[in-house]
């Protein structure tokens, strides 16, 4: 006799009627005299298994009876149609194996304050919650990759520890690379544009740090992003570039993560109703409007997320900000050349308040007007030695942006915190677990 086919929960409905196995953990159990109804999880959704005395005898019965929060189990069963369940189905149990009757779970189901869920972020990662929130993460950064796979570039892993900066010097962490100093990546951008000149069409995706002493909703020490750097590119067509990648994220999570998005009760025709075109507004326009609702802010100030979350209400969908002072964006920014005091760049803001998802803009590929940006920021010319020679050979105009992935997450899931958008935090007050 052949063994039965060990069946996901998601791919139940395939088996309909037919004997299968299913392992998983036990999420709640209650009985109802000679019946005993257990809620499985597995990693791919929920399904509730019935057991009748009848069916599988006193002792398999009697098993269940013992069966706590989160204890490991394997069913056997046939999957039964019923559209009052969870995912449509039911598993009529014929057999109940039992892995381990687990401790008595630190996490009831009652309210938890957010401090005691994070010391055990461990435990919570297998709530409906976060469960729903990560399988959505997981569709965006899929999406991500299909994205820029199918456009023809090339995947670059670039360095964590490097000898310098990106975005500045007051936000790195500092470590000791053997007898050297060196540092936690603060974005793969400088690389990438090594890369961009060597495929063409590049990008990176990796964690990123930043030491920045904030306790905001929308900042985490630790984060992720997905870089793409273009060779022979300029400022609209990475605008171009990050309209096509959102609108093909959200498009894709409201086609596949349909459920998860219901379980975080998110607004999904708000979501839906975000096609292209994006808006796209200067600078000086984005201060003007500011300036009309009363915010007290001047030409060179950059937004903070309050002047971010004032602008984005204007808009039911991400708007696209541009050509900010370049006074105030990184060493490496292209100027204007029409107006020398305005950096071709750009910065994506989502709506609902959610702020800047992407960053980016032109480089400056001019060799002179390099090293003349370099002194004048005060950086370490023999650190950038090796970035400077992008220019000496074969230098191009390039562009590219970032996209950060908690704060996309943090947006089409509606979640107030950035927090709850990663599966292990490090926030300022947070390294456990």
């Amino acid at each position: 006799m052949s063994e039965l086919p060990v069946v996901s929960v998601e791919h139940i409905a395939r088996f309909e009627g037919q004997d299968i196995t299913i392992k998983g953990w036990i999420r709640n159990r209650r009985s109802s005299g000679k019946l005993s109804f257990l809620m499985l999880r597995d990693g791919t959704g929920d399904l509730q298994a019935i057991l009748s005395k009848a069916e599988v005898g006193e002792d398999q019965f009697a098993l269940s009876g013992q069966l706590t929060q989160e204890s490991s189990v394997v069913l056997t069963g046939k999957p039964r149609k019923d559209v009052r369940a969870p995912g449509g189905f039911e598993l009529d149990v014929s057999k109940i194996q039992v892995i381990q009757i687990a401790e008595p779970f630190p996490i009831q189901p009652k309210e938890h304050g957010t401090g005691f869920l994070m010391e055990y972020r461990h435990l919570w990662l297998r709530s409906r919650r976060q469960h729903a929130i990560l399988r959505v993460r997981h569709e965006i950064i899929r999406t991500c990759r299909n994205f820029f796979d199918d456009r023809g570039f090339t995947l670059i892993d670039t360095p964590i520890f490097t000898p310098n900066a990106c975005e500045g010097t007051t936000t790195l962490f500092q470590t000791q690379y053997f007898d050297q100093v060196a540092y936690l990546a603060q974005s793969g951008q400088l690389y990438g544009e090594a890369a961009a000149a060597a495929f063409g069409k590049i990008y990176c995706f990796g964690p990123t740090f930043r030491a920045e002493k904030s306790k905001t909703r929308r900042h985490l020490m630790e984060f992720w992003m997905v870089e793409p750097e273009m060779a022979y590119a300029d400022l609209p067509d990475v605008m171009q570039l990050a309209e096509e990648l959102v609108s093909t994220v959200i498009q894709r999570v409201v086609d596949t993560r349909r459920p998860e998005l219901e379980i975080l009760e998110r607004d999904i025709p708000k979501l839906e109703a975000m096609a292209r075109p994006f808006p796209r507004i200067t600078y000086e326009d984005a201060l003007m409007r500011l300036q009309q609702k009363g915010i007290a802010i001047q030409f060179g100030d950059d937004f903070g997320a309050d002047d971010e979350t004032s602008l984005a209400q204007e808009f039911d969908r991400p708007v696209i900000v541009h050509r900010y002072p370049a006074a105030a964006k990184a060493f490496y920014m292209a100027k204007d050349p029409e107006r020398p005091d305005l950096a071709l760049c750009m910065d994506m803001l989502a709506p609902e308040g959610y702020g800047e998802i992407i960053g980016g803009g032109q480089r400056i590929h001019d060799l002179d007007e390099l090293l003349k940006q370099i002194q004048a920021h005060d950086l370490p010319e023999e650190a950038f030695k090796w970035y400077v020679d992008l220019r000496r050979y074969g230098t191009v105009p390039h562009a590219g942006f970032g996209m950060g992935i908690e704060r996309v997450v943090a947006w089409i899931c509606g979640l107030d915190h950035v927090r709850e958008t990663i599966p292990f935090p490090r926030m300022l007050y947070t390294l456990y677990p």
